[in-house]
């Protein structure tokens, strides 16, 4: 995956928008105004992509057993969240799958007006 196609997929998602509230760095995706995604853009281009998804707890350790590119959230509540290693040993499609759950969880999470405005 490059970080074109990861752009792309995130802005996709209905509702989403793109910011940098931390640096000029971190492009953190969110969705209602909360977080679903965030990559560091300079780890893209020194060639180690990897990118923080929210993640169910329990899918979160079932996870990070089963692929050793995908660690306990870094920088984040590591029950949360999970940092996956990108053109590593996760495919792409399994990854796209990661930003879609971590998108739901957050959609579930806006409260029913936000929901609504959003049309989601």
């Amino acid at each position: 995956m490059n970080l074109e196609t990861y752009y792309e997929y995130c802005l996709s998602k209905k509702g989403v928008t793109e910011h940098f509230p931390f640096d000029q760095d971190t492009l953190v995706f969110k969705v209602g105004g909360k977080m679903f995604a965030l990559s560091s853009l300079s780890q893209w281009e020194k060639g180690n992509p990897a990118v923080n998804l929210k993640c169910d707890p329990e899918r979160a350790l079932e996870l990070r057993a089963e692929y050793d590119d995908i660690q306990p959230g870094f920088h984040m509540s590591k029950i949360h969240w999970n940092t996956i290693a990108i053109n590593q040993s996760v495919p792409d499609d399994m990854i796209k799958n990661l930003i879609q759950h971590s998108y739901e969880l957050i959609c579930k999470s806006l409260p029913k007006k936000v929901r609504v405005e959003l049309n989601l």
